[in-house]
C-alpha cells in the first residue's frame, strides 16, 4: 500500500486513527501492531511471515543477549543472531547475486532463480541489527513486550523506506505517550508537504526522466535534463516519503528521527552525505565506522574504513557492482576531502563549491539509476558531448517548454528559501491570517494531489526496491 494513493488516505489511515484513538492505552500498541501487519500483507501477503520471523528473532535474541554476562559467551551469541537476522536478506536481495558471482569467479554454472524482494527488508533487518548491537553494548534493557517491540519494527508509517529508526529514538513512547493536539496539526502538515513531495514534483519529474529514455530525437541538452530531473526526482520521492513519515508518526505520539536536511545546498561531499538520508548515514557510522576505529586511526586505517563503509552503503541500495561504484565513488570522494580537499573548499567562493557538489551528485545519480554499465558509459559519453548527438533538438526543445516550471519549482523548493522567507515573514503578519494561508495552501495541497491521484498520474516510491 503507498501513502500516496487513495486508498490509504481515505480509507486505511483515518480507519487506523479512529480505531487507535478509540482503543484504550494498553491497547494502542497492538492497533498500530496489527495494522502495520494489515498494511504490508496489503502489498506484500507471501512476506509478511517473514517480517514476523525477524520480529521473534530479534526480540528473543536480546533477551538472550542480556541475560549472557560471560564476554565471550556474550561474543559468540551476538555473532550468531546477527548471522540469523542478515540471513533472511541476504538470501533474498543478494542470493542472485552472489550465484553469479561464483559463476563467473569459478567457471560453475549454478541456477538462478527469480526471487523477488520483500518490500522494506532492508529497513526493517537495519533497525533489528542496531536493536541488538545495542543490547550487546549494553546501551539499554531489552524489550520484555514482544507486541511493543512489533511495533517498533513493523510500525507502518517508517517500514517499507526509513527512516531508519533506533529503538531508542521511541524506546519510551513505545511503552506511554499521549499525543497533543499540536502533534497532530504538526504531523498533518509535514505529511501532507511531503505529500505534495511526491505527487506533485517527484512524479512529475519521473514523467520526464520516462520521456528521456523513450525518446528517438536525444541530445546533450537532453541527456543533462534528465540527469538533473532523476536528481531532483530522487530527492523529492525519498525525502516526500520521509516527511509523510515523520508526519504520521506524530499522528500516534512517535517522533521519528528528521531524514533529510536540503542536501543540494551543500559545500562539499561530506556535507552532502551528513544532510542526504541521515538516518542510514548515522547507522553505518555508529555500527560500522566507529567500531571499524573510525578516525581516530592512522591515514591509510581511516581511508580503508571510509571505503568497506560506501562499499557496504552502495551494497545496502542493491546486488549489482553498480551500486557498488557508485558507493566506492563517493568514498574516494569523502577520502580526498579529509585528506585535504576541504580546506581547500572552504576557500573557495561558495558558488563554486555548491558547484563541486552538485556535478558530482548528478553524476552520480546517473550511475545510481543505470540498468548496467554499458548503459552508464553510454550516458557518461553522451553528458561530455562524445556521442555524436546534437547539442539540440527541436523534441528536446518542446519539452524543456513543457516542463519548465517544474524545474524551476523543484530546484526552487530543494533549498530552504521557502522556510527562510516563511520564518522572516510569520512576525510580520498576525497569527489568525497566518493560520488561514497555511490551511488554505494545506487543503490546496490534498485537493490537488488527490486530483492527480484520482486521474492516475502516480508511480511507485523509488526506494521501495531496496
Amino acid at each position: 500500500m503507498l501513502f500516496s494513493s487513495i486508498t490509504f488516505l481515505y480509507y486505511f489511515l483515518p480507519i487506523v486513527i479512529v480505531v487507535y484513538y478509540l482503543s484504550p492505552q494498553k491497547y494502542q500498541n497492538l492497533v498500530l501492531l496489527a495494522s502495520s501487519l494489515l498494511f504490508y500483507s496489503w502489498g506484500e501477503p507471501r512476506h509478511v511471515l517473514l517480517m514476523v520471523f525477524s520480529i521473534s528473532m530479534g526480540f528473543f535474541m536480546g533477551l538472550i543477549l542480556e541475560k549472557v554476562s560471560r564476554l565471550f559467551f556474550k561474543k559468540v551469541l551476538f555473532v550468531i543472531s546477527i548471522f540469523m537476522v542478515l540471513l533472511p536478506l541476504v538470501y533474498f536481495k543478494y542470493g542472485n547475486f552472489i550465484i553469479s558471482q561464483i559463476n563467473t569467479l569459478q567457471s560453475f554454472n549454478l541456477s538462478l532463480k527469480a526471487i523477488p524482494l520483500p518490500i522494506g527488508i532492508s529497513f526493517y533487518t537495519f533497525q533489528i541489527l542496531g536493536y541488538l548491537s545495542d543490547i550487546y553494548n549494553n546501551k539499554y534493557m531489552a524489550q520484555k513486550n514482544i507486541l511493543h517491540f512489533g511495533c517498533y519494527v513493523s510500525f507502518f508509517p517508517q517500514l517499507v523506506a526509513g527512516p531508519i529508526v533506533r529503538y531508542n529514538d521511541i524506546r519510551l513512547a513505545l511503552n506511554s505517550r499521549n499525543p497533543k493536539i499540536d502533534d497532530f496539526c504538526g504531523g498533518l502538515k509535514l505529511f501532507l508537504i511531503g505529500l505534495a513531495k511526491k505527487i506533485l514534483l517527484a512524479n512529475q519529474l519521473g514523467e520526464f526522466c520516462q520521456i528521456f529514455r523513450d525518446t528517438s530525437q536525444p541530445s546533450v541538452t537532453f541527456y543533462w535534463l534528465y540527469a538533473i530531473a532523476f536528481t531532483l526526482q530522487i530527492y523529492f520521492d525519498f525525502s516526500g516519503y520521509s516527511d509523510m513519515a515523520i508526519g504520521l508518526g506524530h499522528f500516534f505520539g512517535f517522533s521519528l528521527p528528521q531524514n533529510f536536511n536540503y542536501p543540494y545546498i551543500s559545500k562539499s561531499i561530506s556535507e552532502f552525505w551528513r544532510r542526504w538520508h541521515m538516518t542510514l548515514g548515522s547507522w553505518f557510522r555508529d555500527y560500522v565506522y566507529i567500531p571499524l576505529g573510525g578516525s581516530h586511526v592512522s591515514i591509510s586505517r581511516k581511508i580503508t574504513n571510509l571505503l568497506i563503509v560506501w562499499f557496504l552503503t552502495g551494497l545496502w541500495h542493491g546486488a549489482s557492482w553498480l551500486f557498488i561504484l557508485w558507493g566506492i565513488l563517493y568514498g574516494l570522494l569523502i577520502g580526498i576531502e579529509k585528506l585535504g580537499l576541504n580546506q581547500l573548499l572552504k576557500r573557495f567562493p561558495a558558488w563554486l563549491s555548491h558547484l563541486y557538489v552538485l556535478i558530482f551528485v548528478i553524476l552520480g545519480f546517473v550511475l545510481f539509476n543505470a540498468n548496467d554499465l554499458n548503459q552508464a558509459i553510454n550516458d557518461y559519453q553522451n553528458l561530455l558531448g562524445l556521442g555524436e548527438l546534437p547539442l539540440l533538438t527541436n523534441e528536446t526543445l518542446y519539452y524543456m517548454q513543457t516542463y519548465r516550471f517544474t524545474f524551476l519549482i523543484a530546484i526552487f523548493s530543494s533549498t530552504p528559501i521557502v522556510s527562510n522567507l516563511t520564518q522572516y515573514l510569520s512576525p510580520k503578519v498576525t497569527s489568525s491570517f497566518a493560520s488561514i494561508i497555511e490551511f488554505s495552501t494545506l487543503v490546496f495541497i490534498l485537493l490537488l494531489s488527490t486530483s492527480y491521484l484520482v486521474s492516475g498520474s502516480f508511480n511507485p516510491f523509488l526506494y521501495f526496491r531496496f
